[in-house]
């Protein structure tokens, strides 16, 4: 057993949070994510001119995400981090009693019937996409499948008009690198995330209004609508809430398709696996969650005092948990760096991941995510008869927290 504790002095730990947040981009992190994770589960440094824990491993992180200490803190003012934008504030942002509320009237429109009414057009979706694709047989996986699927689903989700997706893209775009630390992005890349959340707000002003005036079959009208025993959600809640449908229901989709085609592509063996057992394309969607997190990173701050695995966290205290690295850790997974498809099938009890969180934050889109991954790949699999890397070398996209490549060239055959 490892031991449990704080790795090196108060610069070590600093070098290591910012060796951690930088790995992200690169083609594999992992390599660095293990490194990192065997100085210690806890490595404490300063981000951004704040004290802040840095938790590597998957028993830790659990821990915190899990303990009621372990919030935002907002609220009350002592959140460590600075910048974050206001746009993409609500359930990403609140704590209890404020966070209960609001997803206890989200979940009221947010329901599995919601979810499931959205199947059938999502599979016609990616047989859409799938027809196109195997007329150019040469394709950018990304820009032609990963990225479109999830974006339309969210717009006939929220009811955004389809001559509006491409702007909508790239407002989701923005916004997600804004999720990024603002320290740690340029001027002009926070003025672009700035202008996108004016433009993304004075959109959903306008729609909102239409909504409320004539209702249509949609989740937003479906919002708009929502009444607890009195309680509304109110515009600015309405506006964050749309803000984070876009960005959690469509780039980490996006990511999770893309990273899950490379994933196939690069062990045959499992490709293989699927296509004589489409049975399993559940839990390879699971396998792709663990193996390749779309968040990498998730912070929480400390509203109380608190004691975690042996570390004391003071309020204030900040803690970052590195979901790619705990999702990785060989003492909650055999053989964590091979992708799987099996791994979570039948009686085995495979270790719970991190990629979609735990706890009272756990991923409210979750459902829709798993289902969107899900027919992607069965349709991918019953439509080609092989798919293979047209490129030698893959870049990705210049994120932090949120990890996807940037393009994934392709050739199919039917």
């Amino acid at each position: 057993m490892t031991t449990v504790g704080v790795a090196g002095t108060s610069e070590e730990g600093t070098a290591a949070i910012m060796e951690a947040v930088t790995a992200t981009r690169l083609p594999d992190p992992y390599p660095r994510y293990r490194q990192i994770r065997e100085r210690g589960a806890f490595i404490t440094g300063e981000i951004g001119g704040r004290s802040a824990t840095l938790v590597t491993r998957l028993a830790e992180a659990s821990a915190v995400l899990s303990h009621s200490a372990a919030g935002h803190g907002f609220s009350d003012g002592i959140n460590y981090r600075a910048g974050m934008r206001d746009g993409l504030g609500s359930l990403l942002r609140a704590d209890p009693p404020d966070h209960t509320r609001l997803r206890r009237l989200v979940g009221r429109a947010f329901t599995p019937a919601v979810i499931e009414s959205l199947a059938a057009e999502v599979t016609s979706l990616a047989n859409e996409l799938l027809d196109e694709a195997l007329e150019r047989a040469e394709i950018d996986a990304v820009t032609a499948f990963a990225r479109p699927l999830p974006l339309r689903t969210i717009c006939r989700l929220l009811g955004v008009p389809a001559a509006d997706e491409e702007e909508f893209g790239g407002w989701a775009d923005a916004l997600t690198r804004g999720l990024d630390p603002y320290y740690l992005l340029t001027e002009e890349e926070q003025a672009t995330c700035h202008r996108a959340g004016k433009a993304f707000d004075a959109y959903f002003v306008d729609l909102i209004a239409r909504r409320r005036a004539a209702p249509q079959d949609d989740l937003l009208s479906r919002l708009v609508a929502l009444h607890d025993d009195g309680d509304v959600l109110s515009e600015r809640e309405l506006l964050e809430l749309c803000a984070l449908l876009l960005v959690a229901g469509y780039e980490t989709t996006a990511n999770l398709i893309a990273s899950g085609v490379l994933a196939l592509v690069r062990n045959p063996d499992q490709l293989a696996a699927l296509r004589a057992d489409p049975g399993l394309v559940g839990s390879a969607v699971e396998e792709m969650i663990r193996y390749e997190a779309p968040v990498q990173f998730v912070a929480r701050t400390f509203l109380t005092d608190a004691e975690i695995a042996g570390r004391s966290f003071a309020r204030g205290d900040g803690a970052i948990l590195m979901l790619g690295a705990a999702n990785r850790d060989p003492e909650a997974f055999e053989d964590p760096d091979r992708f799987l498809a099996a791994r979570y099938t039948g009686s085995a009890r495979t270790r719970r991941h991190l990629g979609l969180g735990v706890g009272i934050h756990y991923c409210l889109g979750a459902p829709l995510a798993r289902m969107e991954a899900e027919i992607a790949f069965r349709v991918l699999l019953s439509r080609t008869r092989s798919f293979v890397l047209a490129a030698e070398t893959l870049a990705y996209r210049p994120q932090i927290v949120v990890r996807g490549l940037s393009e994934l060239p392709l050739r199919l055959s039917a």
